[in-house]
């Protein structure tokens, strides 16, 4: 890209709350909407969503990003901001400071993931904090209150959409809860999004239980393609894309089918960017490889420090933390490893760099996707792209009501529960 276009994108498309947070930054903090838009220009392609644990996670999915000129979101959920030192209150402002530090120049947007809500007594709460989180620099929220019957989920998206500004990215959720096997369905998708926009609301991204191995997958055969194709074709007149979760326990095959298949263009990875970043082994799938003993395989000279990595088993044996739970140590030890010498940090983001690289390269099809962001910018000539689709469904066939009498008739199974922080 050039200097020039990059300048005048940097004038005109950083939301006001960024301008506010950061006002002599040259870091290119954009709503999530501008992401979405420019995967959907490239074509059968995604970004990366990293879950930034850890400082270390950032600064490799930035500096991979900028290799590739690729635009990416970085993203905190609600849950893991209660065991790690990133939290939906400081995310952007770790994101503002890694692209300063690395001259990071393409468009990056800072998501808060699965802001669930479980019952409809958190809707309140809701209402009273998501507002704080704009004023931090978030740029783009996954509202997730798919753990509720679908009439509240979508009841709950409709009363906490009036505190979040229309420029904003918008993720919404049917969950990892719902379906045959723990899957979700086209019927409750469209039911969800035909409601939304009866309400002038028009969700970027959807996520969907289609086979995650963080949520439920019952049926073990992961991310089901030909399930999310079938939603997402459901969904087309209501201008909703695909957000993926889970993508760290499938192979990079089946994440290039979802690229190319479906109309996925956000593709969510947490543990596998903490595993590498500490120099545990990981397979293709990015699941961290075991020992024989059922520990994980720290490969000796990479990631963190051989040393500091004993300590971290010590304190997890001590404080019974094991396998999925060692995302537990992010609090506790970031200090520690900001703490060691220039050479290991290095090693610990370049481990995720060369990771997140061939994702957004050889797998998501992203690469270039960032001026194609920073032209849908200058187009528009505003930090705000506006909705993908106007309403067009009846309101009044979407009352509160009607909304609880068409969810009744929806015959799915909601399933057990899963765990959402990925």
């Amino acid at each position: 890209m050039s200097q020039d276009t990059f300048r005048k994108a940097l004038a005109v498309g950083r939301p006001p709350n960024v301008v506010q947070n950061f006002p002599g930054s040259q870091a290119l903090i954009v709503s999530g909407k501008v992401i979405d838009r420019a995967m959907i220009e490239k074509g059968q392609a995604m970004t990366i969503a990293a879950n930034g644990r850890n400082l270390f996670i950032i600064e490799g999915a930035l500096k991979a990003a900028q290799r590739a000129n690729a635009a990416i979101i970085i993203e905190i959920a609600r849950s893991e901001a209660t065991y790690c030192p990133t939290t939906l209150w400081n995310i952007a402002r770790r994101v503002d400071y890694i692209c300063n530090k690395h001259n990071i120049t393409i468009p990056v947007a800072v998501h808060a993931d699965h802001y669930f809500m479980k019952k409809w007594e958190d809707v309140p709460e809701a209402k009273a904090e998501i507002p704080s989180l704009f004023d931090t620099g978030i740029t783009s929220i996954a509202i997730d209150a798919s753990h509720m019957t679908d009439d509240l989920n979508m009841l709950a998206n409709i009363e906490v959409a009036s505190v979040i500004p229309t420029w904003a990215g918008y993720e919404t959720e049917i969950g990892e809860i719902k379906g045959e096997f723990g899957l979700s369905t086209p019927v409750e998708a469209k039911f969800l999004c035909q409601g939304l926009n009866a309400h002038g609301i028009c969700p970027d991204w959807i996520a969907l239980n289609n086979g995650t191995t963080h949520g439920i997958e019952a049926s073990g055969e992961g991310i089901q393609v030909d399930l999310t194709a079938d939603i997402h074709a459901a969904l087309a007149p209501y201008g909703t894309s695909g957000a993926q979760h889970g993508t760290s326990g499938n192979d990079s095959e089946r994440l290039r089918q979802i690229a190319a298949k479906t109309s996925t263009t956000k593709a969510n990875v947490a543990t596998a960017l903490q595993m590498i970043a500490w120099g545990v082994r990981v397979n293709d799938f990015g699941n961290a490889i075991m020992t024989e003993d059922g520990r994980f395989d720290k490969v000796a000279g990479e990631g963190l420090s051989d040393a500091l990595w004993n300590e971290m088993v010590e304190y997890a044996d001590a404080n019974g933390i094991t396998g999925g739970n060692y995302k537990k140590l992010n609090l506790p030890f970031e200090r520690r490893w900001q703490g060691q010498d220039a050479a290991t940090r290095e090693r610990m983001s370049a481990a995720v760099e060369d990771f997140v690289h061939h994702l957004l390269v050889d797998v998501f099809n992203a690469d270039g996707t960032a001026d194609i962001a920073m032209d849908l910018i200058l187009k528009a000539n505003s930090y705000d792209l506006g909705p993908k689709v106007e309403k067009f469904e009846d309101a009044a066939e979407w009352t509160e009501e009607k909304i609880k009498a068409k969810a009744a008739a929806i015959d799915t199974d909601k399933g057990p529960e899963g765990d959402f922080d990925d």
